[in-house]
Order: structure tokens, then C-alpha cells, then sequence
């Protein structure tokens, strides 16, 4: 078991760094700009001067899957954030306070439960419209509910424990409480949701680009990639093959490392190994 979970964080590791290295020198430096138009080039095979080929524009392929890869790594963090924080503390406070506060807003927490996440972002950006920050309020929105019903289920486990009533019998305020006691308690399940978080959001905002309502060409991202290399499947398939694979590499390293995070912390799993 420990030796599974080490190759686990370790493959996992290295892929998820790869890919935040290719996102980090995506935004710094590309071999030629990701952006710039060569209908000389267009549909060039990989090769010495364009190592990945060129689109249907003559745009080097390399260039914009390590563009693609910021938009997309910049897109999750951001994402992933707004989730975090807003059910976080949302999860807190209707946990700790319970009550018509808690049944009122948990009632339409499980509403928005009932959509899948990605159904609830596509309705968000037929409102908000298809731009950057408009995916990132919308999957924001959309994966907040399942970070409420973590942190409120840990919660409810806490706030009857007896050092939350240790807290009270010193004078603590509930808001103290709250921060100092209960918060931290929440961290290893966070931890472990927020890392699956990550590729949800990677492949929500690919599944977006591909149906147009993502970040708006000619900005590159994975998604639309792959959509734009749809007509070209046959005189060109590595312009399908290409996006396809950072998207599965992206996920794969996730639920690696997220495997790993996961034994690491659940006490059921370390007393097994």
C-alpha cells in the first residue's frame, strides 16, 4: 500500500508539474507566438522548426497548448479559490449556527445539487456571457455547493465535541471558536476535495471551449483546440491527438497526486498500510 501511494504522488506529482511548468513558461516565453498568423505554414507536420506542426492558420501547435495550458491552470486556481472560500465559509457558519439559518440555506444548496455542475455553468454563461471571468464566476458557482456540504458535514461532526465545549465554557466567542477550533479540523478533507476540484474545473472548462462558450478565440485553450482541429482529423489528426492528451495527462496527474492526498490523511488508510 505505501509503495502504491508513493508511485501514486510521485507519477502524479511529476505530471501535475509538468504541466504548471508548461503553464508558467506559456505565459514568459513560447517558441513563436501562439497568436501570430502564417498561411505559408498552415498544416505543417511536426518537425524541426515547429516541433508539434502548425494549425490550419500556420500557428505553431506547440506554442498554443503551452498558452492553452496558463488559460487553463490560471481558469482552475481561480476557480477552485471562489469554491473554496465561498462554501467554506458557508459550510461553517450553517453548520455551527444550525437552525432556520441552516435548513434555509442548505435547502437551496441541495437545489443546486440537483444540477450537474457543468448543465449549471453552461445555464450561468447563457447570462454572464463566454469570457474569462465569466467561466470562473460560473464553475465558481457551480462547485460551491459541493464545498458546503464537506465543510458543514465535518461540521456537524465538530461542533459537539469537547473541546468546541471547552471553548464556549472559557468565554471564547463563536466566531473564535469557529476560526481557532473548528476551521482547522476541516483542513484534510478540504485538501482532499480541492485537488479533485482541480480536474473537474480543467475538464469543465475544456468541455466548455469545445461547445464555444469558453474563453473567446483567438486565445488558445485546450478545448477550443480540439474543437478548431475537428474538420482536419484526417489531413492532420496530431491537431486533435495533441490537445486530447494534455487534457488526459492534466486529469490523470490529478487523481494521482489527489489519490495520494487522500491516503496520506484518511486515518483509515494510513492504519492499513
Amino acid at each position: 500500500m505505501r509503495r502504491r501511494n508513493a508511485a501514486n504522488a510521485l507519477v502524479g506529482g511529476a505530471i501535475v508539474a509538468l504541466v504548471v511548468a508548461a503553464a508558467v513558461m506559456g505565459v514568459l516565453w513560447t517558441p513563436h507566438n501562439p497568436l501570430q498568423i502564417n498561411f505559408a505554414a498552415r498544416l505543417q507536420p511536426p518537425g524541426a522548426r515547429f516541433l508539434l506542426g502548425t494549425d490550419e492558420f500556420g500557428r505553431d501547435e506547440l506554442s498554443r497548448l503551452m498558452a492553452g495550458a496558463s488559460i487553463s491552470v490560471w481558469i482552475s486556481l481561480l476557480t477552485v479559490a471562489f469554491a473554496v472560500v465561498a462554501g467554506t465559509i458557508i459550510g461553517v457558519v450553517t453548520g455551527f449556527v444550525r437552525g432556520w439559518t441552516d435548513r434555509i440555506i442548505m435547502a437551496f444548496n441541495n437545489a443546486l445539487l440537483a444540477f450537474p455542475g457543468l448543465l449549471l455553468a453552461l445555464g450561468l454563461l447563457a447570462v454572464l456571457g463566454a469570457n474569462e471571468y465569466g467561466i470562473i464566476l460560473a464553475l465558481g458557482l457551480a462547485y460551491t455547493p459541493a464545498v458546503t456540504r464537506v465543510v458543514r458535514g465535518s461540521v456537524l461532526s465538530l461542533r459537539e465535541k469537547e473541546f468546541i465545549e471547552a471553548s464556549r465554557v472559557m468565554g471564547n466567542s463563536e466566531l473564535y471558536t469557529m476560526c481557532r477550533h473548528v476551521l482547522p479540523n476541516c483542513v484534510a478533507p478540504l485538501t482532499v476535495l480541492t485537488t479533485s476540484m482541480f480536474g473537474w474545473v480543467i475538464l469543465a472548462e475544456s468541455a466548455l471551449s469545445f461547445l464555444g462558450l469558453g474563453v473567446p478565440p483567438p486565445a488558445p485553450t485546450w478545448g477550443n483546440m480540439l474543437a478548431a482541429a475537428r474538420p482536419f482529423m484526417a489531413q492532420a489528426t496530431y491537431l486533435s491527438i495533441l490537445p486530447g492528451l494534455c487534457i488526459a495527462l492534466a486529469l490523470l496527474g490529478i487523481n494521482l497526486l489527489g489519490d495520494a492526498i487522500r491516503d496520506l490523511l484518511d486515518p483509515h488508510m494510513r492504519g492499513s498500510q
